[in-house]
């Protein structure tokens, strides 16, 4: 390998110890880094050119050589570890056998607002971190521009959240946002602000979803704060033929995604 080489073997070693402690948010926040796990997220972190700082891996397997080969002449450093070490930096069942410490990355609303804005998930509150990654990887599904966590959201570094992306996380921006202060600056842009509400008259399918638009999507037992319903444009409902009353949040948000990008794709046809 060309690049940085080492063994830790201790799990009291002070390396280790920053590292598991990356498994806590308060430590993400602290060290600006998160952890992801498994050969398939770390693959799509390296060809998404995502800042892998170091990557560990179970001394007993040697060197992962299929992602040895991906991160080519970057500057990674490789650490040998007991499978002791391992699973401290792991809150997986049964550890993959390779760990990954990433550099969190920096993506502002100026940033996000500076973009193409066409359709774009708003997430208010939502707290579960596998709705999270469900909705990421519908988002990514559609080709939508952009997922927005507005406070009160479950952090998306929290491994579960990682894990439930599916790599997801890696293909389109991710950005933690105030809506108070960013919804208002992308109205001025012309993005519409639709939200779902089980009250409103109209249904997602007979609202126009072509123009920029962001959906916006809230809390699972409380949906959309009433600050942020304050802001939207248009309230929607999903129709149902059946006895269920409502729709988890993340099947509601898949749902309205499918409908924008078939309304999009009949545009062009």
């Amino acid at each position: 390998m060309t690049n940085a080489y080492v063994e830790i073997m201790s799990v009291q070693n002070t390396r280790v110890k920053d590292w598991a402690q990356l498994l806590e948010r308060r430590g993400r926040d602290k060290q600006g880094k998160y952890i992801i796990e498994g050969y398939h997220l770390i693959e799509e972190a390296l060809k998404a050119g995502a800042e892998v700082e170091t990557i560990l891996f179970l001394s007993e397997k040697g060197s992962p050589l299929e992602l040895v080969a991906l991160a080519g002449d970057r500057a990674i450093e490789w650490v040998s570890v007991s499978a002791a070490v391992l699973a401290k930096c792991s809150d997986a069942q049964t550890p993959q056998g390779v760990v990954a410490i990433v550099t969190r990355p920096q993506v502002g609303m100026d940033e996000l607002l500076a973009g193409e804005h066409d359709l774009v998930v708003v997430l208010d509150g939502v707290q579960d971190p596998g709705n999270l990654g469900t909705i990421i990887r519908s988002a990514d599904a559609v080709g939508a521009k952009a997922v927005v966590l507005g406070r009160g959201t479950v952090d998306l570094f929290n491994p579960k959240t990682i894990r439930s992306t599916m790599g997801s996380m890696y293909h389109l921006p991710i950005v933690e946002a105030d809506l108070g202060e960013l919804l208002p600056r992308a109205r001025e842009r012309g993005v519409r602000l639709v939200t779902t509400s089980l009250q409103a008259q109209g249904s997602c399918y007979d609202t126009d979803l072509r123009q920029p638009t962001w959906l916006i999507f809230g809390n699972e037992a409380k949906g959309v704060s009433p600050e942020v319903a304050a802001q939207s444009d248009v309230k929607v409902i999903i129709p149902m033929q059946g006895k269920a009353e409502s729709l988890n949040v993340a099947m509601a948000a898949t749902v309205l995604l499918f409908e924008a990008a078939r309304q999009r794709m009949n545009q062009q046809n």
